[in-house]
């Protein structure tokens, strides 16, 4: 179960040290998530000390549903650490 349990974590170790270049799935990303994902950085690259609290209030918002059309736009499947050890725990006892 150790060496399980250590085997586990040298791909997350080599996958840091590499860096990331672009693959052939970011390739074929539409144009409309290519725009929002530019206005996220955009907003992230400001200088929010200047602005109000009604602005900033605002770009929260703007940041939050640009969150939400990235999330439903996206293929991707979010897993809790519970239903990741779960799934392993299964596998265990099936094979």
């Amino acid at each position: 179960m150790a060496t399980v349990l250590s085997l586990t974590f040298l791909p997350l170790q080599s996958n840091a040290a590499t860096t990331v270049e672009p693959t052939s799935m970011e390739a074929s990303k539409p144009a409309e998530v290519k725009a929002i994902e530019l206005r996220l950085n955009e907003i992230n690259a400001m200088d929010k000390s200047k602005l109000t609290t009604s602005e900033k209030k605002n770009l929260r918002k703007e940041v939050k549903s640009i969150n939400h059309k990235l999330r439903a736009s996206g293929g991707v499947i979010y897993l809790s650490g519970g239903a990741v050890i779960l799934i392993v725990i299964l596998l265990i006892i099936l094979l």
